[in-house]
């Protein structure tokens, strides 16, 4: 089980550096000049590719994480409110994630119409997120 456990953390750990970079190229995308045509073409090559990678390491994070919940039991019983939680939070970021491929199509289509100040808003949102969630996990206070 500390395997899993190992593997589930060094993929989660990964994926969150996706997702606290793509908005950063999202906020570099929102600046770029329109007749920039090469730097914004540089930059979203960056980001197809930093998407999915990131979409490849939220697969295993996900699939070693029910491997925890359903095959060792983890959070299984009473008082165990905090993994509910969890995952609560865990399907807000996987809507963030999707929300990030959405905004990335926009970018290629050229139908960004979000300053470079949303975006770095929008950047804040998962850090958030992992506060929560490592609280949760840590705390488990309910």
């Amino acid at each position: 089980m500390l395997w899993v456990k190992t593997f589930h953390i060094v993929f989660i750990a990964s994926w969150f550096a996706g997702l606290f970079y793509l908005p950063r190229i999202f906020v570099n995308l929102a600046l770029v000049p329109p007749d920039s045509a090469a730097e914004r073409e540089r930059l979203l090559l960056m980001a197809r590719k930093l998407l999915r990678f990131m979409t490849l390491l939220a697969v295993p994070a996900l699939g070693l994480g029910l491997w925890l919940w359903l095959g060792y039991g983890i959070g299984q019983g009473p008082g165990n409110g905090w993994l509910h939680a969890k995952m609560a939070v865990v399907l807000l970021l996987l809507g963030y994630h999707h929300a990030c491929a959405r905004l990335l199509r926009a970018f290629e289509q050229g139908r960004n119409r979000r300053s470079h100040v949303w975006y770095r808003w929008f950047n804040e949102l998962p850090v958030l997120l992992m506060v929560l969630a490592v609280a949760l996990v840590v705390v488990k206070p309910f």
